[in-house]
């Protein structure tokens, strides 16, 4: 007789939920991306900018959060690549008009909308390049985005 799988559905047990820190290590202990190292880095750099940003996984991917609102996301679909999505989080809000969120000094921020732009990343020489900007560019995100 085969062993009976013991699930939520067979134990009466609720699944342990996961805390977003949790999720994101899980994530990418199994995700199998040829910039792996170079996205471990960078989700380091993220969480370095403000001692208040959190993360989860959201739209498959890390995700960062202020105040639990989606400020920026990886997308992990480019061969070669990996872009951060800079974004006010998944509910649309009127911008129009308005011009980009601020001035981007480091010129890293490509910007696809006035309240949404994208950040593209190679190599790790790539990152370490960028490292300072980077950082500074998700301070200056957060701050630009906390009370929209």
């Amino acid at each position: 007789m085969a062993a009976i799988k013991k699930t939520p559905e067979t134990t009466g047990k609720k699944p342990v939920k996961l805390s977003g820190h949790q999720q994101v290590i899980e994530f990418l202990n199994n995700v199998e991306h040829p910039l792996k190292k170079e996205i471990e880095e960078v989700r380091k750099i993220i969480l370095s900018a403000n001692e208040h940003i959190t993360e989860h996984i959201k739209w498959n991917a890390p995700s960062f959060c202020y105040d639990n609102e989606d400020r920026v996301t990886f997308n992990l679909q480019g061969k070669g690549y990996f872009r951060l999505v800079f974004h006010c989080g998944a509910k649309i809000k009127d911008h129009a008009g308005k011009g980009t969120l601020f001035e981007d000094s480091t010129g890293l921020l490509d910007w696809v909308a006035a309240d949404r732009a994208i950040i593209k990343l190679t190599d790790m020489s790539d990152v370490e390049a960028k490292k300072e900007k980077l950082a500074a560019v998700v301070a200056k995100w957060i701050e630009a985005t906390r009370f929209r």
